[in-house]
């Protein structure tokens, strides 16, 4: 079998709005092709014109190369060595950012064309399901212009997700640094009051993450605010401060009273292993399309549990994503939990509309999928409706 193209869509919704801090408004959903017809499904979270470039552009020369003639004719079920090719011939031009990303949703693909090509799903090839099911949380992002009404938005968003089934779920409270939601800034009594009123809306029985976006200018004001949060035991506070503070996040780990997560937008586990070593993070979540795919995400969640330290995949995108983390959580012990944006609560139409087959809920789990490859079904129609030239006039 080999590798002949690489069709890219990128896609946008209509409503697009740039202060949103939400990336479920777009993407680029790649497809490798074979000459045996078979094809394999993979996306990225990152801008999505920036990956089309990466994947499609010519190479200047042996350390600048295009992905996507680097891969071409070459055998799809060797996707590890892929991988390793990709990274090492865009070395000038990726290497970090955007290039890992785009490496990522080709490396999605492939794996789906290798689960495809051998007949088993990709948690198998992955190194086999140590759960029956993966457990997801419900990731909720609050609409409204005002600290109110987006609290009252979290708070009704939290009992959904209750309803829905979900045991956990994560508060996306983004009032304050350069992130803010919608430019809404609030203060941190706003984000305790939030959080209380989430606790208090679902009990003490439900899992309640706290996201902040990088908030806090460094770790001892990031501090003061995670001890006020403690009565309302939060699971873990995720990405108190910037990324590349690692002595801050050091800091928080010998400090906080409650554990505290990043790795969102890591680039492959070399930056993982900064996060982990000299950040000393306590959960680590890597996300399929940003870390690099399944290839890379898997070499981190080793990295975590030779650490000793608890893996809960990042994922704000679509179901190609989740079935993706879907795959990777059953093969890790230290993995409690992945991300789960619900479409019924999710502003995003593409969110809801790309993919036909969403992961089910079962008792709260997501039972191991046993369709060959990530078992993704796209709607074409959405590929249509959201292709970015009908739905964002660019430049």
């Amino acid at each position: 079998m080999k590798i002949t193209h690489v069709e890219c869509h990128i896609l946008v919704v209509k409503d697009l709005t740039v202060e949103a801090n939400s990336s479920a408004q777009d993407d680029i959903v790649v497809i490798v092709h074979t000459d045996e017809g078979i094809s394999g499904v993979g996306e990225a979270d990152t801008n999505p014109w920036c990956v089309q470039a990466l994947i499609k552009s010519p190479g200047t020369h042996n350390l600048a190369r295009g992905l996507e003639e680097m891969i071409v004719g070459c055998d799809p079920l060797e996707v590890e060595a892929l991988w390793d090719k990709m990274y090492t011939g865009s070395f000038m031009s990726g290497r970090r950012g955007a290039g890992i990303c785009a490496i990522g949703a080709l490396d999605m693909a492939l794996w789906d064309i290798r689960g495809k090509a051998l007949g088993v799903p990709c948690w198998k090839l992955l190194g086999g399901a140590c759960k029956e099911c993966v457990i997801p949380y419900a990731s909720l992002l609050p609409t409204g212009e005002t600290v109110e009404s987006q609290k009252r938005s979290l708070v009704a968003k939290v009992r959904d997700a209750k309803r829905l089934g979900f045991r956990a779920a994560k508060l996306e409270v983004v009032i304050m640094g350069p992130y803010a939601h919608n430019n809404v800034r609030g203060t941190n009594q706003d984000l305790v009051e939030t959080v209380a009123e989430c606790r208090d809306a679902v009990g003490s029985e439900m899992v309640l993450m706290v996201d902040v976006c990088y908030s806090w200018n460094g770790a001892r004001e990031a501090l003061r605010a995670i001890n006020a949060l403690v009565p309302y035991n939060p699971y873990f506070v995720e990405t108190p401060i910037h990324l590349d503070d690692l002595d801050g996040y050091a800091y928080l780990h010998e400090h906080s009273p409650i554990p505290i997560s990043a790795g969102e937008l890591q680039n492959g586990r070399f930056e993982f292993a900064e996060l982990m070593d000299k950040g000393n993070v306590d959960v680590a979540q890597p996300d399929v399309g940003r870390v690099g795919g399944l290839t890379e995400a898997k070499r981190v969640c080793d990295m975590a549990r030779d650490r000793g330290k608890l893996i809960v995949p990042h994922c704000w995108k679509t179901a190609i994503g989740i079935w993706a983390s879907v795959h990777l959580g059953a093969t890790a012990p230290h993995c409690p939990y992945i991300e789960f944006l619900p479409p019924s609560l999710s502003e995003s139409a593409l969110r809801r509309e790309l993919v036909l087959n969403e992961p089910a809920l079962e008792d709260g789990g997501i039972p191991l999928p046993s369709t060959p490859g990530l078992g993704v079904e796209l709607n074409p129609a959405a590929l249509e409706r959201y292709k970015a030239d009908a739905a964002l006039r660019v430049g």
